[in-house]
């Protein structure tokens, strides 16, 4: 052993000499890769995008006034109806039953009067009684009138011509007076997209604004339209107002198709930028922070945080062209060189 330990000894030693020698080279480490994207301004090249349903701007619910078991239901789904035809009926007992009670009501005081009339030419009742007749048979004609009101309404007739659009309620079925049976849009009426934009954002949208519309079901390149409503309340669940796009000419889209409106930009709003959403790190409330490009390394960045918009982060305290480190961000701290791996620009993301 010991003739061993003696040979080994020298070959160690020079290999530690050679490690520690001036000209050995360190081994690199290489650098860590990222992916960024471009800050874009607010309602840049594209504008502002939002998602909605395509309606007509006429749409409406039909009902029964009375309520009772619905015997008949004589349309569905994608039916067209014409003004005035019947689409449904309620069994008519018992509104016929009420309206033959009013008569015989109305008949009843019709009688009295006519006989107290006669007494008091003779003298025999007063006048007072006369006016207490009169009073009794204006309020028995009041609820016969009523009655036969409501005994119309045993059928469901359609205002207007359009098409089926729901089917609420199912022959059979016990409704309740005012209960929607069918919905069905007016044909006539133009076809529009409903769309709920931010209060954030309504800066941007104005009457008769040039308006691009996508839709899925729809090949083909975007469909002009223009801004015909501006809702002038906000939804208090979500805060936003209701905005309707035009779409003329269309006869192949169909209401409940869902749509994107990409509003015609009117410059942004001064000092806020757009980047990826997946490029904030932190955010509490108004403040963020992001990783930005610095030549080849990345600095930690504060920012005034404004809200998610789809798939994007609205902020300001960026420069538009400016990059940010959207992948890779959990692996780098501030400072660090980084290698870009894969850039890409905000709008090639919202693709």
């Amino acid at each position: 052993m010991g003739q061993i330990y003696h040979l080994t000894r020298p070959i160690l030693i020079s290999l530690i000499l050679v490690a520690c020698s001036p000209g050995a080279k360190p081994v690199a480490t290489p650098l860590a890769a990222v992916e960024t994207a471009i800050v874009e301004p607010d309602g840049g090249a594209s504008g502002l995008v939002v998602f909605g349903t395509l309606e007509r701007q006429r749409e409406m619910d039909l009902a029964f006034r009375v309520g009772g078991v619905m015997t008949a239901l004589a349309v569905d789904i994608g039916d067209v109806v014409s003004a005035g035809e019947v689409v449904a009926r309620i069994d008519p007992s018992a509104v016929n039953a009420r309206v033959t009670q009013a008569e015989a009501d109305l008949e009843r005081t019709q009688r009295d009067l006519r006989r107290d009339e006669a007494l008091f030419a003779d003298g025999f009742v007063s006048s007072q009684r006369i006016e207490d007749r009169r009073s009794a048979l204006k309020a028995a004609q009041a609820a016969y009138d009523a009655a036969a009101f409501d005994g119309r309404w045993s059928r469901l007739v359609a205002p207007t011509g359009g098409v089926v659009l729901e089917r609420l309620a199912q022959a059979g079925e016990v409704v309740q007076p005012g209960q929607a049976v069918i919905r069905i849009a007016d044909l006539s009426s133009p076809l529009v997209l409903r769309v709920p934009v931010a209060d954030r954002d309504l800066a941007q949208v104005s009457p008769g604004q040039a308006v691009r519309a996508v839709v899925d079901a729809i090949p083909g390149p975007p469909l002009p339209g223009k801004v015909v409503r501006i809702g002038q309340g906000a939804d208090p669940r979500t805060g936003t107002v209701t905005v309707e796009v035009e779409l003329p000419g269309r006869t192949d889209l169909r209401s409940g198709l869902t749509g994107k409106a990409i509003f015609a930009s009117g410059g942004g709003v001064q000092g806020v930028v757009r980047v990826p959403s997946e490029a904030v790190i932190e955010a509490r409330g108004e403040e963020a922070f992001v990783f930005r490009l610095k030549g080849d390394r990345i600095a930690r960045t504060q920012v005034v945080f404004l809200g998610f918009d789809g798939d994007s982060a609205r902020m300001r305290g960026l420069s538009p062209g400016e990059r940010v480190v959207t992948a890779g961000g959990g692996f780098v701290s501030d400072g660090q060189k980084v290698r870009i791996a894969d850039a890409r620009a905000l709008s090639g993301a919202l693709r």
